[in-house]
């Protein structure tokens, strides 16, 4: 298939050479698409079904088969060979059972090591007498060591995942889900379904897949791809926000809170509104050697009528130079001229409207609007008035001014405000569908600037409300949906657990009760024994070296190790790891044969999981964070990133949960 595209012959066939660059553009990307990906086989299982797939389900009607892959592969006649995982012929893969047959005689599954075919499996899904078994292909795919970054799911993704998977694009979704449930690789899968079934549609409007931090993002950068899918961007809400400011500053906790907190949007709206000027004298238009005079009031009640009806502050200053030249057109009509609509633009021109607009309704710069908020206490207190506290409002203010846009250290929260400002006066373009990981941690102002990009399409929302960690962290999805516009979206659980040993999810999960009371635990499908070793060293002086055995001990193992610890003791384990001769990485880059230990900080472990964990001190992490119920998530989020193992060492106290006896300790 790659080689007919490579072989077309463009030069006869385009009329210009504009059409040829964009043609020639669009075939190096189907090339790309169409690339080998190394032990990444094409097909991954197949379906004998008992009639033809379409068809009557006559007596004696020969069924159907089917490969399934991640891509549709075609023969030198163009007849298929595997069909995509996303066509409505492989749902019954996903979803058949011995229950619910779905006409589904045999399901396959192959097995590969290397990209080489060494095994496979039937199930014989309409046969009464075959009792039902758990497939082992697709647990030791589930449990395949985790090298590099994250990879697609197709060959094993579960009934209630591919429910999710493939919901409708009109609808938005969100999905709770607890470590190691699956959410990050659905909402990719989403995406890619949703590209394969809306295609054109999507390829106008565009879709964004919204991460926490840039290692997340580098980590499943190739997911999309593998599937053929190159167009999707990736980005973070920071990213979003930008515009060309340039993060230099830090809010504390107590100010991030207010800064991120939904009365914010409304202070904003009425700063921006204050900018409105209701005139005072008429206006006099001169056209030719007539005059045409605009009483004040009549000039009020057409800036009132704008206001009423809440539009843009940049569309409405627009409009209301037509809508002052519409008043003389009728003044000049009641004279006994004709004029036409090229005379009312001209009018709309005319100088003294010119300056009557700008007097009126004066052009608003949103971050001189942000700066002046933050640095002006009486402006602020006029427009926070009955929103925000006094204490609240103190928070705010700057200490020590800046002098300019340019000069101010911004703080991400600010970027937050001045781009809720910036739609207040012209509209964020929208997109076709947005998804959003480890939402849970956005704050109701960044949930709405997510919002603005996806006001005219669809949201799929991913996250834990137990792994927040931010001071503004998500208290419920109700609420974070009505901030995002999208109150209408349908909240999916999923609680069955892939990739987190049993015994490891247990053991945080005893966290649950202090940090989201009445969640649901995960209840993991993999029983790994001896996955959890819990390690009380008792000199804190020989916590490090206690450490670095412990991952000498893990890089004995096949597959990526992470060493995850508090922040402020990264540095140490570094230099320590160093003088060690211990090579390691940093969060998201990929491992190597040399190279599998990645020196991860307890801030950007979120999303990101390692065969075998040593997780360094828990009690730093957890002090590391401004309150405690915050930091025994961050905990509760470092607990959960093993695949197969999880060793924790601690010479500190640990959490009074986590202290209780029933932990395997060595």
């Amino acid at each position: 298939m790659r080689a007919d595209v490579e072989a077309l012959d463009i030069r006869d066939v385009t009329a210009n050479w504009v059409n040829a660059i964009v043609l020639q553009a669009q075939i190096d990307d189907r090339i790309k698409a169409l690339a080998d990906l190394a032990h990444t086989p094409l097909f991954f299982g197949r379906l004998d079904y008992l009639h033809p797939v379409g068809g009557e389900l006559a007596e004696g009607a020969e069924g159907e088969r089917f490969y399934i892959g991640r891509r549709h592969v075609h023969d030198a006649d163009g007849d298929p060979m595997v069909i995509d995982w996303r066509a409505p012929v492989s749902q019954p893969f996903y979803r058949a059972s011995p229950q619910d047959p779905q006409d589904v005689a045999t399901r396959r599954r192959f097995g590969y090591t290397g990209g080489e075919l060494t095994a496979y499996e039937d199930e014989h899904l309409s046969d009464p007498g075959e009792a039902a078994t758990v497939s082992k292909l697709l647990q030791q795919e589930i449990e395949r060591p985790r090298v590099g970054p994250m990879r697609d799911i197709v060959a094993t993704i579960q009934p209630e995942q591919d429910e999710i998977v493939r919901a409708g694009l009109a609808g938005s979704v969100c999905v709770q889900g607890g470590p190691g449930t699956g959410k990050t690789a659905v909402g990719l899968h989403r995406v890619a379904y949703l590209l394969y079934a809306h295609r054109e549609r999507l390829a106008r409007t565009g879709t964004l897949v919204i991460g926490p931090n840039r290692s997340f993002l580098h980590y499943i950068e190739q997911v999309l791809p593998a599937l053929g899918e190159l167009e999707v961007q990736q980005a973070t809400v920071a990213d979003l926000v930008a515009g060309g400011h340039e993060v230099r500053g830090e809010d504390s906790a107590a100010t991030a809170v207010v800064k991120g907190d939904a009365r914010m949007a409304e202070v904003l709206r009425r700063a921006v509104r204050s900018h409105v000027t209701p005139p005072t004298e008429a206006l006099m238009v001169v056209r030719g050697s007539r005059r045409w005079r605009i009483p004040a009031y009549e000039l009020t009640e057409i800036v009132e009528e704008l206001l009423a009806r809440d539009i843009r502050y940049g569309a409405a200053r627009e409009a209301l130079p037509q809508r002052i030249a519409h008043a003389v057109l009728v003044r000049m009509e009641q004279a006994g001229e004709a004029p036409d609509d090229r005379v009312q633009d001209a009018v709309a021109r005319n100088a003294a409207v010119k300056a009557a607009v700008k007097e009126i309704w004066p052009v608003v710069d949103p971050a001189k609007l942000v700066l002046r908020l933050l640095s002006d206490e009486a402006f602020l207190a006029e427009h926070a008035e009955g929103l925000l506290t006094a204490e609240e409002q103190k928070l705010l203010l700057w200490t020590k001014p800046a002098r300019s846009v340019r000069t101010a250290r911004w703080s991400a929260a600010d970027l937050v405000l001045i781009d809720e400002a910036g739609d207040l006066v012209e509209r964020t373009p929208s997109l076709g569908h947005v998804v959003v990981d480890e939402a849970q941690d956005l704050s109701p102002m960044q949930y709405r600037a997510v919002g603005r990009r996806c006001t005219t399409g669809s949201a799929t929302v991913l996250g834990d409300l137990a792994q927040g960690t931010t001071p503004w962290a998500t208290r419920s999805w109700d609420e974070a949906l009505a901030h995002l516009g999208k109150p209408e979206a349908v909240v999916e659980e999923l609680t069955a657990g892939f990739r987190v040993p049993r015994e490891v999810i247990a053991y945080a999960s005893r966290l649950l009760p202090a940090i989201s009371p009445g969640l649901a635990a995960v209840e993991s499908v993999r029983e790994t024994p001896g996955s959890l070793v819990v390690r009380e060293v008792a000199d804190p002086a020989e916590l490090t070296d206690a450490v670095l055995a412990a991952c000498r001990e893990a890089l004995v193992h096949e597959g990526s190790i992470g060493l995850i610890a508090a922040d402020a003791r990264v540095p140490a384990l570094a230099a320590a790891l160093t003088a060690a001769g211990l090579p390691f990485l940093a969060p998201g880059e990929e491992t190597t044969a040399e190279s599998r230990l990645t020196l991860v900080p307890a801030s950007l472990a979120k999303g990101l999981e390692y065969d075998y964990v040593v997780l360094d001190e828990p009690a730093a992490v957890v002090d590391g964070e401004p309150d405690a119920r915050t930091g025994l998530r961050r905990l509760y989020v470092c607990l959960t990133r093993a695949v197969s193992g999880l060793t924790l060492l601690h010479s500190a106290p640990l959490p009074e949960a986590l202290a209780t006896t029933g932990a395997a300790t060595s």
